[in-house]
């Protein structure tokens, strides 16, 4: 066996992707936590801060990802990442120097565009190599970055925060992830890929592919309205647990930091192992197995918000925190085999498009926009009320993916 197809190799290459798209998320959801001297600092609005956290990042983050994309496919897809990971490493360095919001806006975006050309290639990476029926475990594995970076954000964040001050804390993670960006290029070596005769795929086969198929656009819309609720309470939350259960700023960030170290890294590992063990069985599964999870994590949420208590709050946040986390690595494996192996990286692009532009760009921005305009009448607990009805779109996804799991029978592509 080749050593670059070997297990321990393949375990290498995944804790290196892992590492990356946990600096992925750290560098994205940082600002959560940052928000309250960030606004105070800067005098912005909860709407503004929302725009940070949404908008301003997913503008090119989402559109950008599909070019990308599709360079990784062409091309090399570990490059691709290397680079990546260097610039929005920069981007978010800078965001420590900004000095009002438009200067943290254009910044973000940095980031945004940085972030666009990680995480596509890096399926398709996965995808290549790890055989079919240990797909979603891998995935799912990858898929820790997201709960592991959140957790660093936010108490890595407070801490520097607390301790010097927030722009440290921007510079800090941002000089970590450059240094990072050559060693994953050294250690990861590009995985063969089957050989293609003729020209390359055009991207418009890739889009009429996946347009033509139910499964395709159920699983996006899921997913999407999972991130309007995901990704504006992950922002809010730290700002919630200050205004709403009196805790500081480092308080905040161990509060979040346990709940996604415990309840994020376990929903994530039981969604890798319930797509392997049912999907396999039922291609149905990789999309039933998240609309369960989600009808009935969120009446969880709601009464955790509505709490006064923050132990309580940390009680009941746990379970629904894993239950949300649950859908990556099934729906994650459902994409990649919607389409031929050589449209991977495209097809997870096309499908992040429409999650991240829906799903980060609005939802973090909605919830600070609701939370604005209530608070003439709720006063300081303006964004409890926002976050809850934020929490309806979890229902939402769990509707989506309930009709995705028919049509994904018809729609899987074997390689």
């Amino acid at each position: 066996m080749k050593p670059q197809t070997s297990p321990a190799y393949r375990g290498v290459v995944l804790a290196m992707l892992l590492l990356v798209y946990t600096f992925n998320f750290l560098d994205r959801q940082i600002l959560g936590i940052l928000a309250g001297p960030i606004k105070a600092e800067l005098g912005l609005t909860d709407t503004q801060l929302g725009a940070l956290g949404g908008i301003a990042f997913a503008l090119l983050y989402s559109t950008l990802a599909i070019p990308l994309a599709l360079l990784a496919d062409r091309t090399s897809r570990t490059w691709v990442i290397t680079v990546s990971l260097a610039v929005w490493s920069g981007f978010t360095a800078l965001c420590g120097m900004a000095g009002n919001f438009m200067q943290m806006f254009l910044f973000r975006i940095g980031v945004g565009v940085g972030e666009a050309g990680g995480v596509a290639p890096s399926y398709a990476v996965i995808s290549d190599y790890f055989p079919q029926h240990q797909r979603a475990r891998a995935l799912s594995i990858y898929s820790l970055g997201i709960p592991l970076g959140s957790a660093g954000g936010v108490l890595l964040g407070g801490y520097i925060a607390q301790t010097v001050e927030w722009r440290t804390a921007f510079i800090a993670v941002g000089i970590m992830g450059i240094l990072i960006a050559p060693l994953f290029r050294l250690v990861v070596r590009e995985p063969a890929r089957p050989v293609q005769s003729g020209t390359p795929v055009p991207v418009s086969a890739v889009f009429g592919i996946l347009a033509a198929k139910r499964s395709f656009w159920f699983l996006a819309l899921g997913a999407a309205s999972s991130s309007m609720c995901g990704y504006g309470v992950a922002f809010w939350l730290p700002s919630l647990l200050m205004r709403s259960f009196g805790l500081d700023l480092l308080g905040a960030g161990q509060f979040l930091g346990g709940l996604l170290l415990l309840g994020g890294v376990a929903g994530v590992l039981l969604g890798g192992f319930l797509g392997d063990a049912m999907g396999n069985r039922d291609k149905a599964w990789f999309a039933w197995v998240p609309a369960i999870s989600y009808v009935i994590g969120m009446p969880l949420f709601v009464v955790g918000v509505l709490s006064s208590s923050v132990s309580f709050a940390f009680a009941l946040f746990l379970i629904p925190q894993a239950l949300v986390y649950v859908w990556l690595g099934p729906v994650l494996t459902a994409v990649q085999h919607l389409v031929p192996p050589h449209m991977r990286a495209s097809a997870s692009a096309t499908f992040l498009l429409i999650n991240n532009l829906v799903g980060l760009g609005l939802g973090s921005w909605s919830v600070g926009a609701l939370s604005d305009a209530l608070t003439p009448t709720y006063g300081n607990e303006a964004l409890r009320y926002a976050i809850v009805a934020a929490l309806g779109f979890y229902l939402l996804a769990g509707l989506f993916m309930a009709l995705a799991g028919k049509a994904l029978r018809k729609d899987w592509v074997t390689a």
